[in-house]
């Protein structure tokens, strides 16, 4: 059975080292699933150049890196990326190989902005979401989204870390969640604040007991709720307590009360006088990062929204908070 990086009608000689690529990336935590498809994309152009040794050409990689018609910018340099990398891979590795430049790329559209809640913020949503009344078509959301929406702030989990998490994933006793099958295919173990805790065990005893493999929050069919039906009762929430939404692709996301969390804890340690420098890894390691530079970007937004972030000194923040590069 031809491996995920053989294209149909064979393979370039770069295809055992792109395979290669790819499992150094997941034995590093990458998930490396769309990014494989890029490469396998890749082998079928070098396939079809007529490409016979173990290398790397500019005039290759510009002919299948450019941009192409109906093609976004973000789309291409996702590309640029991808070959850069499997590029810098071929250089470790001893073979020739051109490591096309970023700049080649058409530039970038702007990424979205996190929408950042106040705490008063946060105090009306979670009041509304207590506020809930069961309807005909979801008669236990009363009683299981005021937990889920706890669990979105309060752990800054990811929506579907929520929703997929099964009774056996939820212990209760030791107060700690097991996270499976995540963003970067690593299991964690998140331990919720006591009182949250003491949430989910009267929670439990209300829905009663489950199988170990059941949804811990199910579904009125009996699965876990969709990420559609959660925006769907976010966007109620927000119209309830008068928050406003910029339309879609402007937020307030429900991903958004991950990064709240995120800001929230950052501000709460910084006015402790906590050492942010030695508490980011903490940080990372509890929302699931792959990597403290992702954690990192929430510190530009908590010195951004709370300029008494600033006043600290350049030779505590310098290596922490490091500038913007200019664009």
């Amino acid at each position: 059975m031809p491996n995920e990086l053989t294209p149909v009608g064979g393979h370039s000689p770069l295809a055992p080292l792109m395979e290669q690529f790819v499992q150094e990336k997941r034995a590093c935590g990458y998930r490396y699933v769309e990014n494989a498809l890029i490469l396998r994309r890749f082998d079928a152009f070098l396939c079809q150049q007529g490409l016979q040794r173990c290398e790397l050409s500019k005039s290759l990689n510009w002919q299948w890196l450019a941009k192409q018609p109906h093609e976004n910018a973000n789309t291409q340099l996702g590309r640029i990326s991808v070959v850069r990398q499997f590029a810098m891979f071929l250089v470790r590795m001893g073979h020739p190989a051109d490591v096309p430049d970023r700049a080649i790329g058409a530039k970038a559209a702007t990424y979205f902005i996190p929408r950042i809640l106040t705490h008063d913020e946060i105090r009306r949503v979670i009041d509304a979401v207590d506020r809930l009344e069961p309807d005909a078509q979801t008669p236990m959301r009363h009683v299981i989204m005021p937990e889920v929406f706890r669990l979105l702030y309060g752990c800054g989990l990811r929506l579907n870390e929520v929703l997929k998490l099964r009774v056996d994933d939820v212990d209760l006793v030791q107060g700690v969640l097991r996270i499976n099958d995540t963003k970067f295919g690593k299991d964690r173990l998140v331990p919720p604040a006591l009182p949250l805790v003491q949430r989910l065990q009267k929670y439990a005893a209300e829905i009663g007991r489950q199988p170990a493999d059941a949804y811990f929050f199910p579904s009125p069919r009996g699965g876990h709720w969709s990420s559609s039906a959660l925006y769907w009762i976010f966007r109620e929430l927000l119209m309830r307590c008068r928050i406003s939404h910029g339309g879609r692709g402007q937020g307030p996301r429900i991903h958004d009360l991950r990064h709240t969390m995120a800001v929230h804890t950052l501000l709460r340690w910084y006015r402790e006088g906590a050492d942010l420098d030695a508490r980011l890894p903490v940080l990372a390691t509890y929302l699931g990062h792959a990597s403290i530079e992702g954690t990192q970007q929430y510190l530009h937004l908590t010195a951004e929204l709370f300029p008494e972030v600033i006043v600290r000194s350049n030779s505590a923040f310098g290596d922490v908070i490091p500038r913007r590069s200019a664009s």
